[in-house]
Parts: structure tokens; C-alpha cells; sequence
């Protein structure tokens, strides 16, 4: 399953890149989630997230179309929204899929506005749209035992973009790449 619960996605087919926008953290952002996850993992066990793959998901695509990375730069060209801080205040297991997670105890209003304005432009130029509320939050580890909740360090998290990642699944798991950014104003 993925993060947000869904089964696991067809294999990529030929033309087609799997695809997401996010909220990619800064070096010292990543540096306090994998503390996190390394805290979350002796509480849980399971398989830790590579520091290089956290992230937070603001719409996931799935296998999307490559003729189609216009159209999609052109909906993120129209999202205008502010920077903000994110607080990831509180760690969480969801059992139905084993993930352990640090999520934001009450998300910015400025989180779900670009949040909820990324979606309107994606379903306005017919990509598919998640309906369910979005929840922030960053998933550390996998095929986790969870169990009781322990109280985590929070996570100040300066968000001044997003970003378009583009997912390959390997061998060793799945390899994020950064194909475009935007910038929010400050």
C-alpha cells in the first residue's frame, strides 16, 4: 500500500512517470525527521525511510502521462501561496498499512491553501484528485510493529516551496528525483 493508504501502483508503463508534488525539507529539516525515525524505529521496528526519500505529499499522480509535464507545470504556475512553518508535533501509527509517521497536530492555514489550491488547478486540467481531507504528515518508517505513541521531539519545518518528484522503483527500493520547483512568497 501507499502512504495514503491506496494499494500499490501498476508498474510505470512506457511514456508514463510516476508522480507526485511535495514539500521537500531542507538539510536540516531531514536531518531532525531521520533523528525521529531513528527514535520512532527503537519504539517500533520495521524499515526506516531513507533520509533521502522524506517528504511530505501534497498530491500524489501516480503514473501520469510525460506529454502531460506541461499541463502540470502550468497548474503549479498558478498556485500563489505564502511560506509558512510547518510544526510536526506528533508521531503516529496507522495499523491498517504498519506505517509509523510524524504528522503536524494542526496543520497552517497556509498549508491547506496551497494544498487545496494545487488540487483545484490539478482537477480543473483533469488530473485525479485525492477527495479525502489531506493530513500532513511524513511517513519514517514501514512494516512497522506500532504500539504505544512516544512523545517525539517536534519538528520546526520552514516551508518556502514545493516541488514535482518523479518516483522510480528499484531493486532497492523507491529513488526520488526533483523535476521541478516553485517558490511561495515570503
Amino acid at each position: 500500500m501507499t502512504e495514503s493508504g491506496q494499494t500499490e501502483p501498476r508498474p510505470v508503463q512506457p511514456g508514463t512517470l510516476r508522480l507526485f508534488f511535495a514539500l521537500w525539507p531542507d538539510g536540516a529539516t531531514r536531518d531532525a525527521l531521520n533523528r525521529t525515525g531513528k527514535w520512532l524505529h527503537q519504539h517500533w521496528g520495521g524499515r526506516r525511510m531513507r533520509a533521502d526519500t522524506l517528504h511530505i505529499t501534497l498530491a500524489f499522480l501516480g503514473s501520469t502521462p510525460v506529454d502531460r509535464l506541461d499541463a502540470l507545470f502550468a497548474c503549479a504556475d498558478t498556485v500563489q501561496s505564502r511560506a509558512f512553518e510547518l510544526i510536526l508535533d506528533q508521531a503516529g501509527y496507522w495499523r491498517h498499512n504498519r506505517i509509523g509517521w510524524l504528522g503536524a497536530n494542526e496543520a497552517p492555514p497556509q498549508h491547506l491553501d496551497l494544498v487545496g489550491t494545487l488540487n483545484t488547478a490539478l482537477q480543473a486540467a483533469d488530473f485525479p484528485v485525492d477527495a479525502r481531507p489531506h493530513v500532513p504528515h511524513v511517513t519514517l518508517l514501514r512494516k512497522s510493529a506500532g504500539g504505544e505513541i512516544p512523545a517525539c521531539a517536534p519538528v520546526r519545518w520552514p516551508v518556502s516551496d514545493f516541488v514535482l518528484v518523479k518516483s522510480v522503483t528499484e531493486p532497492d527500493g523507491a529513488h526520488y528525483e526533483v523535476i521541478r520547483r516553485w517558490f511561495l512568497d515570503r
